[in-house]
């Protein structure tokens, strides 16, 4: 663990840029399996429960899983660090900032990062806790059956205004850090370049606003007609 701390700033930036690289290709798998939440065809339910079904029994899935989180745990903690050590290279703020579209986001990264860690926390409370039975399943008007009906809890989530209002501005938040993420990404990796770099910005802001707004869809919903 010590080497792996000790690792020069360079290679921190890779290894979170892989880590934060495969939690963006993740992102649309588990957005595809949500939508299934919305009454977008008659067995919509069943075709959840057996999305769900398959993403917490198959062997490598399990096995990408535990990836999946181990990808968490590096990017965070690798973002903590560098965040840290830039504070102590420079501990006194210039007077006057320049100012771009990138560095607009950069500079709430550590911010939203943490407000996203705090949420995820909380979502794997509701949903991966429970099905390990370290927690309860989340109440509200419908009962669940077991510890992996996971649509009745998505849905008595979801019926929960308060909850589908803070989901929403935390996925409002998501698309900020996921829009420098996505650029950053590539410039930690060295794929920077004057003719498709601004391929990849553009690709990236579509990312950043397409992703979030399918998640954001779901408690929209609920929220409109519940």
């Amino acid at each position: 663990m010590s080497k792996f701390l000790r690792f020069s700033s360079l290679t921190k930036k890779i290894i979170m840029a892989f880590a934060g690289g495969f939690l963006m290709v993740f992102l649309p798998v588990h957005l595809g399996i949500n939508f299934f939440i919305l009454p977008i065809t008659e067995n919509h339910q069943d075709i959840f429960r057996d999305a769900v079904h398959f993403m917490t029994t198959f062997p490598l899935i399990k096995v990408m899983e535990i990836v999946l989180i181990a990808a968490f745990i590096i990017h965070l903690l690798y973002g903590f660090i560098l965040q840290v050590q830039n504070w102590v290279a420079r501990p006194v703020r210039y007077k006057k900032e320049g100012w771009s579209h990138t560095s607009f986001f950069s500079k709430f990264m550590i911010h939203t990062g943490v407000i996203i860690t705090i949420f995820l926390v909380i979502h794997f409370m509701n949903f991966y806790f429970v099905r390990l039975g370290l927690t309860s399943p989340p109440e509200g008007p419908y009962r669940v059956a077991d510890d992996h009906d996971f649509y009745f809890m998505a849905v008595n989530l979801f019926t929960n205004k308060t909850y589908s209002i803070v989901y929403i501005v935390l996925l409002v938040l998501l698309g900020f850090h996921l829009n420098h993420a996505f650029q950053s990404a590539f410039q930690s990796l060295g794929l920077t370049h004057s003719k498709y770099t601004p391929y990849i910005k553009a690709i990236g802001d579509i990312y950043s606003i397409v992703v979030p707004l399918g998640f954001i869809l779901i408690p929209l919903y609920f929220l409109i007609y519940y």
